[in-house]
């Protein structure tokens, strides 16, 4: 006889979820403003406003750097990435909280037994810290962050390899974002692309990278299970 979890498992549409972190499990744009600025201020430039974040964050620290320092201090980047992952390490959270109604759709995906992992561009240890800090009544199967020599999103690399180690087919994978690099991982990969509009860009972006469905609270992508 098969357990009432492993059928509610077998019968469910995906077997198993793929999210992003910032913008998505957790709203840290406060905190990833704080620290870009941290970098200008120690560069002697002016901070640029918490809203400007939400278009430099999501592409790797690498590219918020260059983007935030610009073409005249390009040399100075390896500095202010240095910078900005040791400020992140010790300041990186003093602001951050779950998006509301996050608690209650990872309860949901434990409940189904429904294996939940996160992929992120944040720095790997910063990555783990976050969810060791914020999110640690939940059991990920898979937590991974930006590393050094392994491709950042919209590779669709990692979002791969998860799959393969949950032993799931890509099409079962439900993949959960809110960037443009998010829905081109998904599709990249053959996932299921949920973009979501609490996070940190427009739902223009999300449809136009591809998205198959755009949600507005945490509590409709109960709706596709």
């Amino acid at each position: 006889m098969t357990s009432p979890d492993t059928s509610i498992q077998q019968n469910t549409r995906f077997q198993a979820v793929v999210f992003d972190l910032d913008g998505t499990l957790l709203n840290t744009l406060a905190d990833i403003a704080a620290a870009g600025n941290h970098v200008l201020k120690t560069f002697h430039l002016p901070p640029r406003p918490v809203g400007d974040y939400r278009h430099l964050a999501g592409q790797g620290v690498r590219w918020l750097v260059e983007q935030a320092l610009g073409p005249e201090l390009a040399h100075r980047v390896d500095q202010g990435v240095a910078l900005l992952k040791a400020y992140q390490l010790e300041h990186g959270l003093d602001h951050t909280q779950p998006y509301e109604g996050i608690g209650e759709l990872l309860d949901e995906f434990t409940r189904r037994t429904i294996p939940i992992t996160i992929l992120s561009n944040k720095p790997d240890p910063a990555t783990h810290t976050a969810v060791h800090e914020k999110l640690n009544r939940w059991r990920f199967a898979i937590v991974q962050g930006a590393r050094d020599g392994e491709p950042l999103k919209p590779d669709p690399a990692g979002a791969i390899a998860i799959a393969q180690t949950l032993e799931v087919q890509p099409s079962r994978v439900l993949y959960v974002g809110d960037t443009r690099a998010d829905m081109l991982t998904a599709k990249a990969a053959g996932m299921f692309a949920a973009g979501v509009l609490w996070g940190f860009r427009e739902q223009r972006e999300l449809r136009d990278a591809g998205a198959d469905v755009i949600v507005q609270r945490p509590r409709d992508l109960m709706d596709l299970l």
